[in-house]
């Protein structure tokens, strides 16, 4: 953290505020009355921005940052040694240092050094196994490695329970961070408490939505915020707070068959070669074919597989069936080929939906042995195939116009 240097005029305020025993160019001593006045303060919840503001003090005078720095320090020695340590100076003074001259420890201020020589040693060794640790689990997976904060919030955790305020800077390098980005993150801590809580109001609107809207996305939730709330907020910041709280929208699961599609090569589709040129002016060059239902009897249904002539408007095969299984469609062929069989050999194509009936590799083997080129419309795309629904569309209504028992 870059220190600040008071001017003139901010030492004159200082100096006269009752708070402050001294001021330089470079640092502010603080009575000892208001640093046990600030840790009882701290004890009642209290901030310590609030502490300083109240004690006219404010950050833009003695500096970012300060007001959660000096607290700190206070509260260790506190917690150390007692309020009689806040009663006497000891900053920049070696030899009235809590632990006396080097030359004089007694046996329990030695054995005091040589715990406080092993919580270093232990901080060390924490951080390391734990870094290790994190980079061993996630070798080969980067997305989930350490972000900074989560490394800063590492070194300050251990830099807490091991007391380590001296070793910032070896910490750091341990972990790969810079010492001011550390010092950055931990001095805005204020500013995060802010906007966690900022963020957890959003949250109770934006679960309340996710909740009431079935579970939708953040698309979804950024509709309805401005639909029925008037509030406009960004998608990002959507996502980051749905993210924060692990909220996942459901997504609708792709439909395994077309993976199995492409993985096995199976049920594959054809491209549309007849392009909507249905008549080209010779019978039996273009052969339409779909399946419609027909029902009958009380609720049972029939099915109508049937061939088309493109130029002619002829039905040149058909079948009848029950059932939606695979014969429906390979006795029409059967029937198709009965047709076409003797006439002279040209190219002719059959061009249907892309129904699983017609993307089926058997019957596709027997197009192919029956020497037609297969064609098939775009998917759901009905116009590709007009004459054949126009057909089934005419019959209907002559058909269904009267209830039919049998088939």
């Amino acid at each position: 953290m870059s220190k600040k240097i008071y001017g003139q005029a901010e030492i004159q305020a200082l100096r006269n505020n009752p708070n402050v025993k001294s001021v330089k160019e470079k640092s502010i001593t603080y009575s000892s009355e208001f640093k046990i006045k600030a840790i009882k303060q701290s004890k009642q919840g209290m901030t310590s921005s609030q502490i300083f503001e109240l004690a006219g003090l404010p950050s833009h005078l003695i500096g970012e940052g300060k007001s959660n720095q000096s607290p700190s320090r206070w509260k260790r020695s506190y917690k150390d040694h007692g309020e009689d340590i806040l009663l006497q100076e000891n900053r920049g003074s070696k030899n009235n240092r809590p632990y006396g001259p080097r030359e004089q420890l007694s046996l329990q201020e030695a054995l005091d050094k040589a715990n406080a020589r092993i919580a270093y040693l232990e901080g060390n060794l924490e951080l390391v196994k734990k870094l290790e640790l994190h980079e061993r689990s996630v070798k080969n997976d980067r997305k989930n490695d350490l972000n900074k904060k989560e490394r800063f919030k590492l070194i300050n955790q251990i830099i807490r329970e091991n007391q380590l305020s001296g070793m910032v800077n070896h910490l750091c390098d341990l972990a790969g961070v810079s010492r001011s980005g550390y010092y950055y993150w931990l001095n805005g801590s204020d500013k995060r408490a802010v906007r966690d809580r900022n963020d957890w109001e959003d949250f109770q609107l934006l679960y309340r939505i996710f909740l009431d809207k079935h579970k939708c996305g953040i698309d979804g939730i950024k509709m309805a915020l401005e639909a029925e709330c008037d509030i406009v907020m960004n998608h990002k910041k959507i996502r980051r707070i749905m993210r924060k709280n692990n909220i996942i929208s459901s997504i609708r699961a792709a439909k395994p068959y077309r993976k199995i599609m492409k993985a096995t090569q199976e049920n594959a589709t054809k491209k549309n070669l007849v392009n909507r040129q249905f008549d080209q002016g010779i019978p039996y060059k273009v052969l339409l074919t779909d399946i419609t239902y027909l029902p009958y009897g009380s609720g049972q249904w029939a099915y109508l597989s049937a061939v088309k002539d493109g130029a002619t408007g002829e039905i040149v095969a058909h079948q009848f069936s029950t059932s939606l299984k695979m014969n429906l469609v390979y006795e029409t062929l059967d029937k198709l080929n009965d047709v076409i069989k003797d006439m002279p050999v040209m190219e002719r194509y059959i061009h249907s939906d892309q129904g699983v009936h017609y993307t089926y590799p058997v019957f596709q083997q027997k197009v192919e042995n029956m020497g037609l080129i297969q064609s098939m419309s775009r998917r759901g795309n009905c116009w590709d195939n007009a004459p054949m629904e126009s057909f089934f569309g005419h019959m209907k209504d002559v058909v269904l116009s009267e209830r039919r028992e049998t088939l």
